[in-house]
């Protein structure tokens, strides 16, 4: 490869890599795999070095990105750098040399730093871009197993990382009715709880923390009861109530084996995690060999050499989603990977798979991204032949591409599509609308299939059906007689949980919530607004609006309509609070401290006769705002219409 070209090659791969480093740190997303962005970033520091230049926004010399959210910023005391990685066991031998090591998991989830003062938690802060983190310590409170005391005085600082157990994910992820807006993986749904302005739902994650390292102590007697080793800290930790990493002692000659031991326990590992850290046991030792630019020397990461398989493509197969997108599937001839036979591996839409340029018979490449998750590295014979269906799979109508952020996806237009159906009842049973528990999307799948459900209304008469249900795997008695009661509770509802529970596109609960409170919560008013007094109703825009009217002028859903009104009985909402907020209207953003959630304060001043939109404008009463110092969007927006910035006990002081 000539210079020129190999500094081409730089810039392009120093564009692709920041691209999908800004995605995953910044924007909790992933455009690309681990062993994509591994092998990319392998033959970008093969050319540094082949070149002797480094770009100036070259990813090898970054520790990360700015953070972007509403959540408070700190400085952290000291850098928190990357490793340096290796994906060969011979490496890390020699790294070690006749050292004494301590090898152990290195978790996937987001790094996380407690300090504690005189034993209670006083904050968290998240590692950020190694630089400045975001302070989460409400949240961070709330974590499944941290002590909330231990027996330390002075200053204690402990870092670990926050992970989510595939188990919990997996139950998360069955609560949500619609395909697409499941998380992808636990480590984008932990970095999305971790730092959630409302620590309730943080709670409801069941996030954990497990220390990997601690900061030396300020109290000198607790700094020799420590220990200056790193089992030692260890250790100590576990004893006042942390669970640590899972760690061995090694050495040069017994590492391959621990390495062995580390890959085999993946497979039954409730845990995600992406390798494993190898760090010098003395931690004097480590500390004395300093740090580059950007890792430090006293420890290495060992990133699993992704076992690959070649095989043959034997076709494509397109699933149907509830929510309209068709996936394409790859299938292919049965290959063993990481101790399992796999034949089959998502190609998530379309772009990726006219990337890959498949066909049917190509010989493709396939592993296992962090030994779990089947997908195709690469296609050698790249003949391209597959074609993209014209009509649904499930309903024989005919598809459309869309193009949304450069991302081309196949998807069913037809309304009445039957892999629709198990959305609309999902989304009518939820908690936000209906609120039926017992009644799992499983369940609801099987009751469609045996045609117990046509119909919305058709779910107050599943008593009906008691003999068949009763019999059913994994029902029984005690879960029907839970779902009816569930079912009859769920017969007295608010207007607006009932607009919201109807599925009309674009129609969030707030926006129900602002039709049913401009028509004094009249059902018929609601039912029948007028386009252009929607459009009246602040924060109802011709958008919502037209879904609106279009969805109540359609005949079959007033009939629908009809039909649960016979079965309900609608409550009227009254508020026992001063409407003293009539007229004004709020913004609120950043972290609270006084009320459980934004949504919880939403409801008092929507109570109280206010209203509260989502972006600030010249209709903006006040901004409510912890950090009125804050230079976010909101705040400044605020200041250049001259609308008040408050804070959260400005409010409750009723200083308006």
């Amino acid at each position: 490869m000539a210079e020129t070209e190999k500094m081409n090659r730089m810039k392009e791969l120093v564009k692709i890599l920041s691209e999908a480093s800004k995605a995953y740190y910044m924007e909790d997303r992933e455009i690309m795999s681990n062993f994509e962005y591994d092998k990319l970033y392998d033959e970008l520091l093969a050319l540094e070095k082949d070149t002797g230049v480094i770009l100036s926004d070259s990813p090898t010399q970054k520790v990360g990105y700015e953070v972007v959210s509403s959540l408070p910023k700190e400085t952290h005391p000291s850098p928190m750098l990357s490793l340096d990685k290796t994906k060969e066991i011979e490496a890390l031998q020699a790294w070690l040399g006749d050292h004494e090591g301590v090898l152990s998991w290195k978790l996937d989830g987001l790094t996380v730093v407690l300090t504690y003062e005189d034993g209670i938690l006083s904050k968290a802060v998240t590692r950020g871009n190694g630089e400045i983190g975001e302070v989460i310590t409400p949240n961070a409170r709330t974590f499944k197993n941290i002590p909330k005391s231990i027996p330390v005085r002075g200053r204690f600082t402990v870092r670990g990382e926050a992970i989510i157990f595939y188990s919990d994910f997996e139950a998360l992820n069955a609560t949500i009715a619609d395909a697409e807006a499941k998380y992808k993986n636990p480590r984008n749904l932990c970095s999305g709880s971790v730092r959630q302005l409302n620590s309730e739902i943080t709670a409801q994650r069941n996030v954990r923390f497990f220390a990997f390292s601690m900061v030396d102590p300020e109290d000198k007697e607790l700094a020799e009861k420590v220990g200056g080793t790193i089992q030692e800290r260890f250790e100590f930790l576990r004893s006042i109530g942390f669970d640590t990493v899972d760690y061995r002692m090694v050495t040069m000659s017994d590492l391959p084996e621990h390495v062995r031991w580390f890959s085999e326990a993946i497979a039954s590992n409730d845990f995600p995690s992406d390798g494993l850290v190898l760090s010098f046991n003395d931690i004097a030792y480590g500390r004395s060999l300093g740090r580059t630019a950007k890792f430090p020397r006293d420890s290495i990461a060992f990133k699993w050499q992704d076992e690959e398989a070649e095989t043959t493509l034997l076709d494509v197969e397109w699933s149907p989603s509830r929510t309209g997108l068709i996936n394409p599937v790859a299938i292919f001839e049965p290959v063993e990977l990481e101790g399992t036979v796999v034949q089959r591996a998502s190609v998530h839409n379309i772009s990726i798979m006219k990337e890959l340029a498949l066909g049917k018979g190509d010989r493709i490449k396939v592993y296992k991204a962090n030994m779990i998750i089947p997908q195709i590295s690469e296609n050698l014979t790249r003949s391209g032949m597959l074609s993209i269906p014209e009509v649904c799979p499930a309903c024989g109508q005919p598809t459309v591409i869309r193009n949304e952020n450069d991302t081309e996806t196949l998807t069913c237009p037809n309304p009445e599509c039957p892999a629709k159906d198990l959305k609309r009842f999902s989304h009518f049973v939820s908690r936000n609308a209906m609120n039926i528990d017992g009644i799992s999307e499983a369940t609801l799948e099987r009751f469609l299939e045996k045609g117990f459900l046509t119909g919305l209304s058709d779910l107050y008469h599943l008593d009906r059906y008691r003999d068949e249900i009763v019999q059913m795997d994994k029902l029984g008695e005690k879960s029907y007689n839970n779902l009816i009661d569930s079912i009859e509770r769920s017969r007295k509802a608010g207007l607006p949980q009932l607009i919201y529970a109807l599925g009309i596109p674009n129609v969030g609960l707030s926006n129900a919530k602002l039709v049913v409170k401009h028509f004094d919560q009249d059902p018929k008013a609601c039912f029948d607004a007028p386009y252009e007094e929607l459009c009246e109703i602040e924060g109802i825009g011709g958008v919502i609006a037209e879904s609106y009217v279009a969805y109540f002028a359609d005949e079959g859903h007033r009939s629908e309509l009809e039909k649960l009104l016979k079965e309900l009985t609608l409550i009227r909402e009254e508020s026992d609070l001063p409407q003293d907020l009539a007229g004004k209207t709020f913004v609120i953003t950043g972290s609270l401290n006084r009320y459980a959630n934004r949504d919880a304060l939403k409801k008092e001043i929507e109570d109280r006769g206010g209203k509260v939109a989502g972006s600030v404008s010249a209709k903006t009463s006040y901004l409510i705002n912890n950090d009125i110092t804050s230079t976010s969007g909101k705040n400044k927006k605020a200041k250049e219409l001259g609308v008040p910035i408050i804070t959260e006990e400005d409010y409750i002081a009723g200083n308006l």
